[in-house]
């Protein structure tokens, strides 16, 4: 098991209460679950929304179960932004 940063950005940041805090998971599904089960209601509906970096790297389409997370590394969490 990984431990590493979870940063939350924009609505998600405002939903989760914290700009970031540790995650102990294998796989990004496994962190996320862990931030729904800690932060019940609004943040899990911006989650539904939001696009992830994995240390840097766009999840995009990848199966969340497929995004192996790494010791000391970061998930960067994205709602959609305004403008163009």
């Amino acid at each position: 098991m990984a431990a590493g940063t979870i940063r939350y950005w924009a609505a998600a940041k405002a939903a989760a209460g914290t700009a970031e805090e540790p995650y102990a998971a294998e796989t990004l599904a496994e962190a996320l679950g862990a931030v729904r089960s800690a932060h019940p209601g609004e943040l899990s509906r911006v989650l539904q929304r939001c696009s992830f970096l994995v240390d840097g790297h766009q999840v995009g389409k990848r199966s969340h179960d497929e995004v192996l997370l790494t010791e000391g590394g970061t998930v960067e969490v994205l709602p959609p932004f305004a403008g163009g």
